[in-house]
């Protein structure tokens, strides 16, 4: 299988990669940082455009990240910037990572060498398809392509060290003869013959006092992966996409910033409007393309019924990536009641 992918220069730009988020978060560091893993997939997103990024993280990545980040995770997880394997996965982060990489035929930015997979992807020795990265100071994120590095096989051991496997020959030897038994000229005692005397009456039993029962904190929203709640009511939601298809030009005003965009109040709706969207190469921070309180022209580019998410474009239509168009989005039960009355009306 060969991975679709446009040279320019003599770089090769992968068409999609799908970025180990864990294994850049803690580069050079022991405990994962949200912000490192920001910098380093803004940081690719300038160098390649062109390139569609998906970002896995582990399970409990929202665990292990510092506490002030934990708002920061929750929204980049309830925007889709961050995605976590299913409960329960096997081979956990690494195995998602590689498993969306074979489906999509996609390239992985990671320092890993996923060594316990080479038997079942050995399309992983493919020249292209791992990248690494890792931040140089004072010149940034670097990225590279790569080779995994293999599993160091014990039966084949390497010139001039020997095989700990193989026996080792033993040198002639005689044998040692034997000291002589000496007789200490003591008989040994046998042991007493008699039973041990039991005891006539039972020792008084106390009950064990109990340890007071404390009752285990529950874990917080922030800690837990739990189902982000919806951006937008069922009523709201689905007006707007029927009034609004994908593709069609809307005004937004900028409320707030998110990790990865901007928050957009559209009318009565909330929309999100991501780095990637924004411009061609894409900004590093949303900070640096628009303002609190900006008003902007938008195109509306793509719906999450899930969050009853509207994600909105500053980019023109021709320049959009792929995404449903307005004939192929499914319209749930309640679009089509509200069709109904708008056509009667």
């Amino acid at each position: 299988m060969v991975v679709a992918k446009a040279k320019i220069g003599a770089r090769t730009i992968p068409n999609h990669v799908v970025v180990d988020g864990s294994n850049l978060a803690t580069e050079g560091r022991s405990t994962p940082s949200l912000t490192q893993l920001n910098e380093a997939v803004l940081a690719f997103m300038q160098e390649f455009p062109k390139t569609q990024v998906t970002v896995v993280v582990d399970a409990s990545f929202g665990h292990r990240i510092d506490k002030k980040e934990a708002s920061e995770f929750s929204e980049a997880i309830a925007n889709g910037e961050l995605v976590t394997p299913p409960a329960g996965a096997v081979g956990r982060g690494d195995g998602f990572v590689l498993m969306i990489a074979d489906k999509v035929n996609a390239t992985i930015v990671s320092n890993d060498s996923y060594q316990e997979f080479h038997d079942q992807y050995t399309w992983l020795f493919d020249n292209g398809r791992l990248i690494g990265g890792k931040p140089v100071p004072h010149v940034g994120w670097v990225f590279v392509d790569r080779l995994p590095v293999r599993v160091k096989s014990e039966s084949s051991p390497r010139r001039g060290v020997p095989n700990k496997t193989a026996p080792i020959p033993r040198p002639l030897s005689r044998p040692l003869p034997r000291p002589a038994a000496r007789s200490t000229g003591r008989q040994a005692e046998r042991p007493s013959a008699r039973p041990a005397p039991r005891p006539t009456a039972r020792p008084p039993t106390r009950p064990l006092p109990r340890p007071p029962s404390r009752q285990l904190p529950r874990p917080t929203a922030a800690r837990a992966n739990a189902a982000p709640s919806a951006v937008n009511t069922v009523e709201q939601y689905e007006a707007f996409a029927t009034k609004f298809p994908v593709g069609t030009k809307v005004k937004g005003v900028v409320e707030s910033f998110a990790s990865h965009g901007a928050y957009v109040r559209i009318g009565d709706v909330a929309g999100y409007l991501p780095v990637r969207l924004m411009a061609a190469p894409a900004p590093r921070t949303p900070r640096e393309h628009v303002k609190i309180g900006e008003q902007l022209s938008l195109v509306v580019s793509d719906f999450t019924q899930s969050r009853r998410s509207i994600e909105v474009s500053l980019l023109p239509v021709e320049k959009l990536p792929a995404v449903k168009t307005a004939k192929s989005a499914k319209r749930t039960p309640v679009a089509r009641v509200l069709k109904r009355r708008q056509r009667r009306g």
